[in-house]
């Protein structure tokens, strides 16, 4: 399951790109949420029930792992390449560690605190480049941070909702919300859109495969595993879109954000280590 979320992830940062040579940051994550919802619901298992009490937690799992992500990289990769916004995802297991102790499901070591400290320097490394470039960039790595958050508390609410309803039911419900939220976005300068065959396959792969049935897998894994150790795919999801970046897109990276990169996959691996050996 994490080589499979690993493939897709890491490539949905080059299909957003490829989605928006034609089409607007709005209707690009309109689409996927509305293919996301159109493909899950041709599964029976997402037509479970849930009580209305859990309905408030499966609004922050549509807003914040859902529609926010997807308006917020489709916006932020106008001006950042898809391969540091990628790169940048590899905070997601420090930021998922961090809300974590902050909402007190884990407690908190000195390695902790020192793995925390390194990631928020490795994190300044990445993003120092863009950040001194245009102000245009430095809001894209700003937007991209942003997403990384909410896909941390994200990771943290949805384990006790997968684990009592199961991922489907949860994810379908939380897209199917998300449609709703993005619909102002994807309206907007609806006259700017252009159809184009490759943008619009990248943007169908993105929706079907990279949000619908890649966030079901994510959901299983965080209900299985707990949301910090299931957050270990920040590990690898930046690798692939680093890769394809380079090969299909001519990106160039700077020496000190690959740099900064490495510092951030080091600090997430202590911190992530730290809690499975206390899990352990």
């Amino acid at each position: 399951m994490l080589g499979f979320l690993a493939v897709v992830w890491g490539a949905s940062f080059l299909l957003i790109a490829i989605g928006l040579d034609a089409f607007t940051p709005g209707m690009v994550a309109w689409l996927r949420l509305i293919i996301a919802v159109v493909v899950l619901s041709a599964l029976p298992a997402v037509r479970r029930s849930i009580d209305r009490r859990d309905w408030p937690a499966i609004a922050v799992v549509s807003i914040a792992g859902n529609a926010g992500p997807a308006l917020l990289f489709a916006y932020a990769e106008q001006t950042i390449e898809s391969s540091l916004a990628g790169m940048l995802n590899a905070a997601v297991p420090l930021a998922t560690a961090s809300i974590a102790f902050m909402l007190g499901m884990r407690s908190l070591r000195r390695v902790h605190v020192i793995g925390l400290g390194v990631g928020f320097t490795g994190v300044v490394m990445l993003s120092l480049p863009s950040s001194t470039g245009s102000g245009s960039e430095a809001t894209g790595v700003l937007l991209v941070l942003l997403a990384v958050a909410g896909y941390a508390l994200t990771g943290n609410v949805l384990v006790p909702l997968q684990q009592k309803y199961g991922a489907l039911p949860v994810i379908y419900r939380a897209q199917a919300m998300g449609v709703l939220v993005v619909a102002p976005f994807g309206l907007t300068d609806l006259g700017d859109n252009s159809f184009a065959l490759g943008p619009f396959v990248a943007v169908v792969a993105l929706g079907g495969v990279g949000t619908g049935i890649a966030r079901s897998v994510q959901a299983t894994i965080a209900g299985r595993m707990g949301a910090p150790r299931a957050s270990i795919i920040g590990y690898l999801v930046p690798i692939v879109a680093m890769v394809l970046g380079v090969v299909f897109r001519d990106e160039v990276l700077e020496l000190l954000e690959l740099a900064g990169f490495a510092v951030v996959l080091v600090s997430a691996f202590l911190v992530s280590r730290a809690v499975r050996s206390r899990q352990n």
